[in-house]
């Protein structure tokens, strides 16, 4: 709600959109937000991270049956994630964050398709069938802002 109202403020055209657009506005509104905004994003982004790279550590380790330890998963998720940071456009990070969402959503949706179709549910079905289809159309179709 507060940014909705807070676009009314600026005039179309004022700021370009970059990475670091809204911490711009913030500081128009006050020199303050700026310090926080960035204090907050770290915070949340690390305890993001952290237990991301734990899980997906974990899973790496369950997926190749023991033969890659903890240790060396947390360190090749390190290695990706930062090659892909230092690589590309944070819009395009954003767009494959976007699309693995929607991929696991369109599974999850499908698996609750079929169960409803098994149960007998046709209706409930198709609704997550219709979920399922625009999953895998963000999937396909997703682009970055910049496009």
């Amino acid at each position: 709600m507060y940014i909705c109202l807070l676009a009314y403020v600026f005039e179309r055209g004022i700021l370009k959109l970059t990475e670091t657009a809204i911490i711009d506005i913030m500081g128009i509104v006050a020199p303050i937000l700026p310090l926080l905004l960035v204090a907050a994003t770290l915070a949340t982004q690390f305890s993001a991270a952290i237990a991301d790279t734990s899980g997906c550590g974990g899973l790496l380790g369950e997926l190749s049956r023991n033969r890659i330890s903890a240790r060396i998963s947390y360190g090749l998720l390190t290695g990706v994630v930062l090659a892909l940071t230092w690589s590309i456009n944070i819009f395009e990070i954003i767009n494959y964050a976007s699309r693995a969402f929607a991929a696991y959503y369109f599974l999850q949706a499908l698996i609750v398709t079929l169960n409803a179709w098994r149960a007998g549910d046709r209706w409930r079905s198709c609704g997550f069938m219709m979920m399922a289809i625009l999953g895998i159309l963000i999937v396909i179709f997703g682009m970055p802002v910049e496009g």
